[in-house]
């Protein structure tokens, strides 16, 4: 297995973070395989997992939240493992980060170099067989497929699970009014005791996407932004939603 590729020059993600978790992630994978994606001169980590009742040419892209990785303990890692027992392959992605010590603000020019991960694992999904594409986005993550879904209102993926998106002033993108100009199904779920910056912009949310009969949110009462705790909630709920949302 190689490591991260030489980067673009053109990338401001942090690609020595990048490769420290890659590393890691690999030398103690147990659920999936690691494979590699690439963009121009740039390779980046991506776990694939098979549905359990084999390929069912529906996928799941796992695109992960602010600074992390696409094996992350908390919300990341239980939706790509827990999701092939309701027969969905999986790809969680590595995504653009910065150090530890950024704030979400920082990430604003990162934004510009999300499509062309999420088109690099749709690619390689589609090389797969797999015919149904979805996306499940986690905090900044789901910040990162508003961008992506406004930019590429044509694209191949079919529905949306945004899972404790900001808004307001407490993210770097205008999210509400990203959903104004979407129309596939789109699930928002949070948690009752997630961050202010989630809980404040449910009304916003819910009124923006007043013309998308296919918009639902959920709010899960006593979960927090990582719903810990609530993790098989989390798989259910989305599974299930997943189910009934199918084209």
């Amino acid at each position: 297995m190689g490591l991260i590729a030489h980067a673009s020059t053109k990338t401001l993600s942090d690609t020595q973070k990048e490769q420290r978790w890659a590393d890691q992630i690999i030398d103690t994978l147990f659920d999936g395989e690691p494979i590699w994606l690439e963009v121009d001169n740039l390779k980046f980590l991506a776990i694939e997992m098979q549905a359990s009742a084999g390929n069912t040419g529906r996928a799941a892209i796992v695109v992960h939240g602010i600074g992390i990785h696409p094996n992350w303990e908390q919300v990341v890692r239980p939706l790509r493992v827990g999701l092939t027992e309701h027969g969905w392959n999986t790809l969680s992605i590595q995504m653009p980060i910065l150090l530890n010590d950024a704030d979400s603000f920082d990430y604003a020019p990162l934004l510009d170099e999300v499509s062309v991960r999420i088109d690099a694992a749709i690619d390689y999904l589609k090389e797969q067989g797999q015919k149904e594409l979805v996306i499940i986005a986690h905090s900044m993550g789901a910040t990162m497929t508003m961008r992506y879904t406004e930019d590429n209102l044509n694209t191949a993926i079919q529905s949306l699970v945004l899972i404790g998106m900001q808004g307001g002033d407490q993210t770097v993108y205008d999210n509400a009014e990203a959903l104004k100009n979407i129309q596939m199904p789109v699930l928002d779920l949070y948690g009752s005791e997630d961050l202010p910056g989630v809980i404040d912009f449910s009304e916003r949310k819910s009124q923006a996407a007043i013309n998308n009969p296919k918009f639902q949110q959920i709010e899960v009462y006593g979960a927090n932004h990582f719903f810990d705790g609530f993790e098989n909630e989390l798989v259910d709920i989305v599974g299930k939603w997943l189910d009934n949302n199918r084209s």
